[in-house]
């Protein structure tokens, strides 16, 4: 039987010790998410980069924010699926379940118009991502003045801020071909593929 090789990444992810000034930023992720992502491995080759993005997302994880850690991953998931890039929606995932997504919630994203685990509020929140995540921006007046009746001004800020981080790295991910991890891999094809997601370019071999 002949075995298809999979295709090597468009820019190789370098080993985590190929840049020591990044030592720290490298572990507060793998802190976080357990591992140090491609996206960074392979982004780390201007190390100027990868500081200020931590610098970013360090800002919208903030857990002293007013948005819930676990929705903002929904937040960023809905905004990711909207822009087509199958590493972050994998990623998205993955995060909502370590910061406290129930797997029913996770499994229920895409009917949350409709699904009672998700209050009005969310509901709004996530119309809005989509809305915001579209190329043109679908945000209307409307759409922005439902968005206030259910969420503070800095709340707003903190939603709009990872959509916004999102719009980035859905398109550094998707242009790159980044390869999943393992553990985003996994759950992908655990709650993802029955909606119809594939890894595709991002089952390349790192």
């Amino acid at each position: 039987m002949e075995h298809k090789v999979k295709p090597s990444p468009r820019l190789e992810p370098l080993a985590a010790s190929h840049s020591p000034e990044l030592k720290e930023n490298f572990e507060a992720v793998a802190k976080n998410l357990g591992f140090v992502p491609n996206s960074l491995l392979i982004m780390q080759r201007k190390p100027k980069l990868v500081k200020a993005l931590s610098q970013l997302l360090g800002a919208i994880w903030d857990p002293q924010g007013e948005v819930d850690r676990g929705f903002k991953r929904l937040v960023a998931h809905v905004a990711s699926r909207t822009a087509g890039c199958q590493y972050c929606m994998a990623h998205t995932a993955d995060g909502a379940l370590h910061f406290g997504v129930d797997e029913k919630k996770l499994a229920a994203v895409w009917e949350f118009r409709t699904s009672p685990l998700f209050s009005e509020g969310e509901r709004v929140a996530l119309d809005f991502a989509i809305a915001a995540a579209s190329v043109p921006n679908g945000v209307t007046d409307d759409l922005f003045a439902e968005l206030r009746k259910h969420w503070s001004e800095g709340q707003i800020v903190e939603i709009v801020g990872v959509i916004a981080t999102f719009g980035f790295l859905n398109r550094w991910n998707d242009t790159m071909g980044t390869p999943l991890e393992a553990e985003p891999m996994a759950v992908g094809e655990r709650f993802l593929a029955p909606r119809g997601w594939s890894a595709g370019k991002h089952a390349r071999r790192a």
